[in-house]
């Protein structure tokens, strides 16, 4: 008989291959209890399929790579700060580039410019690094997602949208003079990697204009968002990647990014603004803690490798393929009954700790055990999504997040549809014998970003 459909395949050949170490349980089991119970802290070499993130861990192009070569490493007035220049202004529409070293140099920068002591700056869901720069310069974060990105279960397509009732209350206590600006993340990591919808964000963009606000995106995941666009949004289905990406941020005033997910690179990021003054303010600040501002802290070899990245984030087979990858890890844990956060997001698969773990309180950490767990029984690498990564507030108690989660993040280009059944099968082993696993306490916190460094030790 034959198929009805061929079946899914990656839209490249492999050229060079990086061989992976086989640990031993006994291995795996000693480099957890070094690590402190973190897969943060874990060696690289101690890993078989490293899901921690996909920032940085991608695989670049053979044209990536044969743009390194053209570097230009002059201190000033690197030919790849114009190439890179004109990347942004062909694919994203931002007249001004302030590069960095990586996104959260972007946000530091326009932390420190458009937010005072007192400022109330309103997001789609925090993310860590950006919640603390905001902090950090004087400012409060305010949560303005929809309710459904907290659920887990929820089915809704676009649990990114900015809900406008919840922002207009702000507006309303506050005063939009007490708003420096609007954060939209696209493509929200810690709702599991969900996407923003284009009628939310026209919504957005007529709101704050009527207002006076700002709208600044987190651009990082932008080209996955327009993906999900693209394929649920009514309308968009037969526009290209790159024509709703550029859409996308027409409806903004700036952007931060990391050119370490999206663009496919190692390093670097940038911030991007139609704003000249503010765009003016930036290029001074971007001297002060990155670089001059025709390298902001990057290689020129890597503004190239980044140029190029930017254009091939946009190429549909390429997003269908990274997604698609996604998808087929997803649907195998379903498959295995894991409890995942529903529907699948963009970069990875979310596995939902409360459920899977639910005989451990929150005080017990699930989703860093978990994380470690999974790590005993393949050598897998994953990473918490939760309690721990919410921090504490400013009175020293603990955030308690609604969603516990482990990010399996997908690096793109990197792994085959073999290592998604490993993960899957070594998941669903895990899930059978969770009703055993005990839970962590934590013996070690850092000031900042703790989910980076904290220790743990089993209960």
């Amino acid at each position: 008989m034959v198929p009805k459909r061929n079946s899914w395949a990656e839209p490249y050949k492999i050229k060079m291959v990086e061989l992976l170490k086989m640990t031993t349980p006994e291995q795996r089991k000693k480099a957890l209890a070094e690590a402190g119970y973190n897969t943060f802290l874990l060696k690289s070499e101690d890993v078989y399929i490293d899901l921690l993130t996909d920032s940085g861990t991608n695989a670049m192009s053979d044209d990536q790579w044969s743009g390194m070569m053209h570097g230009d490493e002059a201190y000033a007035g690197s030919k790849n700060y114009y190439n890179l220049e004109k990347a942004v202004a062909e694919v994203y529409g931002y007249p001004y580039l302030i590069p960095t070293h990586q996104g959260r140099g972007a946000e530091n920068i326009l932390s420190q410019i458009m937010i005072k002591a007192g400022d109330i700056v309103p997001g789609n869901m925090y993310f860590t690094t950006t919640r603390l720069h905001q902090e950090l310069a004087g400012g409060i974060f305010h949560d303005v997602i929809i309710d459904e990105a907290h659920d887990s279960t929820s089915d809704f397509p676009f649990k990114g949208n900015v809900d406008l009732n919840k922002l207009d209350k702000l507006v309303e206590e506050f005063g939009a003079e007490k708003i420096p600006y609007l954060c939209v993340a696209v493509t929200v990591n810690l709702a599991g990697g969900q996407p923003v919808s284009m009628a939310n964000l026209k919504e957005v963009r007529k709101y704050t204009e009527k207002k006076g606000i700002k709208v600044m995106l987190d651009m990082t995941r932008i080209a996955e968002n327009a993906f999900f666009i693209q394929q649920k949004e009514e309308g968009y289905r037969l526009k290209t990647i790159a024509e709703i990406v550029k859409e996308i941020c027409s409806l903004t005033d700036g952007a931060t990014f990391s050119g370490k997910k999206d663009a496919l690179v190692n390093i670097g990021g940038f911030l991007a603004l139609r704003d000249e003054g503010i765009f003016e303010e930036a290029r001074n600040m971007v001297v002060v803690y990155e670089g001059l501002h025709t390298y902001g802290g990057m290689a020129g070899r890597d503004m190239e490798a980044m140029a190029i990245g930017i254009h091939e984030s946009v190429q549909d087979e390429h997003m269908k393929a990274r997604i698609g990858q996604v998808f087929y890890l997803g649907d195998k844990m379903r498959e295995f009954g894991v409890p995942i956060v529903k529907p699948i997001g963009g970069h990875g698969i979310f596995v939902d700790a409360k459920q899977f773990l639910p005989h451990l309180s929150q005080d017990e950490f699930p989703a860093q055990t978990l994380a470690a767990e999974i790590y005993l029984d393949a050598g897998i690498r994953t990473m918490e999504r939760g309690i721990v990564s919410a921090g504490r507030k400013s009175n020293g108690e603990n955030h308690y997040p609604k969603l516990e989660l482990v990010r399996f993040t997908v690096p793109r280009r990197v792994y085959t549809q073999a290592h998604m059944d490993v993960i899957a099968e070594s998941t669903a082993r895990v899930y059978e014998r969770r009703n055993s696993i005990k839970g962590l306490k934590m013996i070690y916190e850092p000031k900042y970003l703790r989910f980076f460094q904290a220790r743990f030790e089993q209960i």
